[in-house]
């Protein structure tokens, strides 16, 4: 008697277990791998090609009808324009100052707030409440405050400060402050920044500060040591994982900045970013190769960021 083999047997043989495991991988992870295909790849893709081109908004329905003319204009052309190396400065400024700033008051509050008390937890809530708040009502609570009319910044630097005049501080340059010239605009938006992302730096920190041994505190301050010396010598080395991270995904984020500037001053008082520029370049200009091009040398910079910090990881991990 001749026997006959299924065909759901057959396949079964033919396919090993760890074939079919991988199969059965990548089913699972097509769906995701298709939207970063359209939503990620696909686009990065498009801005070399219109970063490498001379192409307008108006010749994108040309797209693939006609050859495309390869070029570097659009680079030299942002290389050699002042206002790319401003806006560059000002990226740079404004993205130092925050990491700065957003990391310091993260570490200080989280440390200020390390030890119990009373009421902690309820500080700890309120203390997020900027970070979680919608960018749109920061945005109108910062306008409202500082508004040159009836905002209570003004109101208070007139009626008690003894202003001569009301300051309009997100449309402002530079102001003489006791004979020195300063930033304002910049300067608020930069306060801004870290008022809103300091928050975030102090749960990182916090939940590293979980990690640390207290018997090691102990011991020292068993041996002498004041409060002083056992942050700056105990529990400061053990942070500086998490603060290197910080510094870098907060230098990253600001860098790449554009909402909380553009809904605040619109790039106005000294505050046009690299981001801006890109959206000058591509709405007010209708230069998307331009824009594209901007764009490219902001990802440079980023690029040349991340490797400091993978080099400079690899050594901690080496020394270790």
């Amino acid at each position: 008697m001749t026997s006959t083999t299924s065909p759901r047997t057959t396949r079964g043989r033919q396919l090993s277990r760890p074939r079919r495991e991988n199969r059965n991988g990548l089913l699972l992870t097509a769906p995701t791998l298709v939207v970063i295909l359209f939503a990620s790849i696909l686009p990065l893709i498009l801005v070399f090609v219109f970063a490498f081109s001379e192409i307008r908004l108006v010749d994108i329905p040309l797209l693939g009808t006609q050859p495309i003319d390869w070029t570097l204009d659009n680079f030299t052309r942002a290389l050699g324009n002042p206002s790319f190396w401003n806006a560059l400065g000002t990226t740079l400024t404004y993205s130092t100052l925050t990491m700065i700033g957003s990391v310091t008051v993260g570490l200080i509050l989280a440390l200020a707030l390390r030890r119990p008390f009373r009421g902690r937890g309820i500080v700890r809530a309120l203390l997020l409440v900027p970070y979680v708040l919608p960018l749109i009502a920061a945005v109108t609570i910062w306008q409202t405050m500082l508004n040159p009319q009836y905002g209570i910044v003004n109101a208070f630097g007139r009626e008690v400060l003894g202003w001569e005049s009301s300051i309009g501080f997100l449309n402002t340059a530079r102001y003489e402050v006791f004979g020195i010239e300063v930033p304002l605009a910049l300067l608020v938006v930069v306060l801004f920044e870290i008022w809103a992302s300091a928050p975030l730096a102090f749960l990182f920190i916090t939940a590293r500060l979980q990690g640390v041994t207290p018997g090691i505190e102990e011991a020292a301050a068993l041996d002498g040591a004041n409060g002083f010396q056992i942050t700056t010598r105990i529990v400061l080395p053990q942070l500086k994982g998490v603060i290197l991270l910080l510094c870098l995904l907060r230098f990253i984020w600001t860098f790449q900045s554009f909402s909380e500037i553009y809904l605040l001053t619109e790039g106005a008082g000294g505050t046009q970013v690299m981001a801006l520029k890109v959206y000058t370049e591509l709405v007010t200009r209708a230069d998307i190769g331009s824009a594209a091009a901007y764009g490219l040398l902001m990802s440079v910079v980023l690029v040349a960021l991340l490797a400091v910090y993978v080099v400079l990881s690899r050594r901690k991990v080496d020394v270790e």
